[in-house]
């Protein structure tokens, strides 16, 4: 990556995008620039071999080592810590990019960018960043929260960690690990005492393999299928004191806290699944002939591209704000809730408009949009269900209300 895109260059008043900008969907030459180096090598890396991938479930090895030399697993990282130092809302642009030629990439990138790396590059200590954080500019880790009882009821986490002299003994059973088979440590939360209930939750540092920690199983998903989704096995894991990540009992405020970032990164691979499904439906439209003319010229054909471009914008707007919000280093849990609901509709909406479109050849694996649907569906339910966004962004109205 080139030095200029480590140096986001700054407004007057410290902001990185002014709202004139906001309303007119550009970008400022530093963020247009670092996008279009996301999409040129989404389009020569990832788009050619996406369906392969999704097909094969095969982990983009290749590419996630081509995409390290460039800097996209460490966007947000300090420079004192070798990341690029940059904005959240390059994230959002990166994972947009690469999610309009693969999703399941996409969905590596983000949840490496937004859980793993920035919760240790916020809450880690020296030592810890020099194990856990530094090395993984070049390799992935792992955010290791969700149970089989406790996925949106974050609280209700089973898995024990129990202070033995100077190490923690964790067991249990953590559940849809992204890159668990190739993440080389994980955040890995668990209670030190469950009649806490929340507070007694606790982030733990675990580097992988490590003994105790087995993979019992890899999902075989729907969707985003270049990435690896398992389920944790922990057996008498010793974890030292000193890899608990900021303070015990922290840990669901810390999990609530990444779930905002983590948002930013899923309604950015939404939005980059619904425009590759728009772009891809009106390439179609334009040179699919039928009743002697192409099937652009249909009103149904006009007023379903238009209905996906308008939610597409609006979306794109929102994660723009969010992803700059966040940056300003204040909650956003309502702005992110937002983005994520309104993107990950927009993505299964796109998607479904699409393989209408297409009509048969939608439905078939010769075409890409079957896989765009497919690819969007989970973004409707994993880093908080739609239902739970609802809910977390009408409390959020109602308390504003109340000041």
């Amino acid at each position: 990556m080139s030095s200029s895109l480590k140096k986001i260059t700054t407004a007057g008043n410290g902001t990185f995008i002014s709202f004139r900008r906001f309303f007119n969907s550009n970008l400022c030459p530093e963020h247009q620039l670092f996008k279009e180096k996301c999409r040129n090598f989404a389009e020569r890396h990832l788009k050619p071999i996406a369906a392969k991938l999704d097909r094969d479930g095969k982990f983009p090895s290749e590419q996630i080592e081509q995409m390290s030399k460039m800097g996209l697993l460490s966007i947000n990282v300090s420079t004192k810590w070798d990341g690029l130092g940059l904005d959240k809302l390059c994230t959002a642009l990166c994972v947009e990019e690469l999610a309009r030629a693969c999703g399941g990439t996409a969905a590596i990138i983000s949840i490496h960018n937004c859980l793993y790396m920035n919760v240790i590059d916020r809450l880690g200590t020296d030592t810890q960043k020099e194990i856990f954080l530094k090395p993984f500019i070049n390799c992935i880790g792992c955010f290791a929260l969700s149970e089989p009882d406790a996925g949106s009821d974050v609280a209700n986490i089973q898995t024990t960690a129990v202070l033995k002299g100077d190490r923690y003994i964790l067991n249990g059973t953590k559940s849809w690990v992204t890159s668990g088979l190739e993440g080389q440590a994980a955040v890995v939360f668990a209670t030190v005492d469950k009649n806490k209930k929340h507070k007694g939750i606790t982030a733990f540092l675990v580097p992988i393999p490590t003994p105790g920690l087995s993979v019992a199983k890899v999902e075989n998903k729907m969707g985003i299928r270049a990435s690896s989704t398992c389920v944790y096995a922990l057996n008498n894991v010793e974890v030292p004191r000193c890899n608990v990540l900021g303070e015990v009992g922290d840990g669901f405020k810390i999990a609530m806290t990444q779930f905002d970032e983590a948002r930013i990164g899923i309604a950015a691979q939404a939005l980059g699944i619904a425009q590759a499904a728009l772009e891809a439906s009106i390439q179609y439209a334009n040179k699919r002939v039928c009743f002697n003319q192409p099937i652009k010229e249909f009103q149904a054909v006009k007023m379903r591209v238009a209905e996906m471009a308008c939610r597409i914008e609006s979306s794109r707007l929102a994660v723009w704000r969010a992803a700059y919000l966040s940056g300003k280093d204040k909650r956003t849990t309502k702005e992110t809730s937002i983005a994520k609901l309104l993107a990950s509709e927009t993505a299964t909406f796109a998607t479904h408009n699409a393989i209408q479109i297409f009509g048969g050849m939608g439905y078939v694996t010769d075409t890409n949009v079957e896989r765009f649907y497919r690819d969007a569906r989970v973004t409707e339910i994993y880093g908080g269900a739609s239902d739970i966004q609802k809910l977390v962004i009408g409390e959020s109205i109602f308390k504003e209300y109340q000041q």
